[in-house]
């Protein structure tokens, strides 16, 4: 079972408490801002900052941990790669064949460790953006915000229903073991989960029609409907100042070093 990202958004912090359409652009825009760093010691300050938001959040960092461990392995790969793909003369250190290993590859292990640290931050700050109030008022917020309205209801009709289609392959999955189906790695395995896949696509399109006339019966409109009404109180806009400010901040920061450089 996918695990729901706002399974903790029932707990009371500052973060919850802020109000949702501040929130995302606040940390939309410190998202962005870290991917634009090009310096270690500032990418590394981001994401002790980003540690910060996540432990105001009282989301637990076990829940967080076990989606990054993803990321990691996702990424993990440039810092093995990186240091053998530079192209320039240095000292010789290492040849394995047509690769060589100098010092100027043991360089670019920094710039591999903050591509590593900035994916990890960047998905880090997503808890605290969306995982800290309803997915039902994170969409009202995006609408709001002005976003196209056939994304946000495209998002909001994929979280909904991924999770039923992901309870339908699992009903899928036990129907098959209890005919004696295993896992395994052989083309039978392949055929038989690709058939089931498959199946799974074709119920999910029925589904969908039988969602859609449903819905037009009981008056939908295409608009997001919550009972909870967004209002501004000082407390938003002063979170609101500080993440911005961190975000404009890094930015100076690496402003006023590349003059210093110069």
């Amino acid at each position: 079972m996918i695990s729901e990202i706002d399974i903790y958004a029932g707990l009371s912090s500052p973060i919850h408490r802020w109000d949702p359409r501040l929130k995302v652009i606040s940390i939309f825009m410190l998202i962005f801002s870290i991917m634009l760093l090009y310096d270690l010691k500032l990418v590394i300050i981001s994401m002790l900052f980003a540690i910060i938001l996540v432990y105001i959040s009282r989301i637990p960092f076990s829940f967080i941990l076990g989606r990054l461990k993803w990321v990691f392995l996702f990424v993990l790969p440039f810092l093995i790669i990186l240091p053998f793909t530079v192209i320039g003369e240095g000292s010789e250190i290492a040849k394995i064949g047509s690769i060589t290993l100098n010092f100027r590859g043991i360089e670019s292990v920094e710039f591999a460790v903050m591509i590593v640290i900035k994916a990890l931050t960047s998905v880090m700050l997503i808890f605290p953006m969306i995982g800290t109030s309803r997915m039902d008022i994170t969409f009202k917020a995006l609408e709001d915000l002005h976003l196209p309205n056939k994304l946000v209801q495209m998002l909001a009709f994929t979280y909904r229903y991924i999770f039923v289609l992901s309870n339908e392959f699992m009903l899928m999955e036990r129907s098959l073991t209890s005919r004696g189906f295993k896992r395994g790695s052989n083309l039978y395995t392949i055929t038989t989960l690709t058939k089931a896949i498959a199946t799974l696509f074709v119920m999910s399109f029925e589904q969908a029609e039988r969602v859609f006339y449903a819905m037009r019966s009981k008056g939908y409109a295409g608009k997001i409907t919550t009972m909870h009404e967004f209002t501004l109180r000082p407390h938003d806009w002063l979170y609101t100042v500080v993440v911005c400010g961190f975000a404009i901040f890094v930015q100076v920061a690496v402003w006023y070093g590349t003059l210093e450089g110069t």
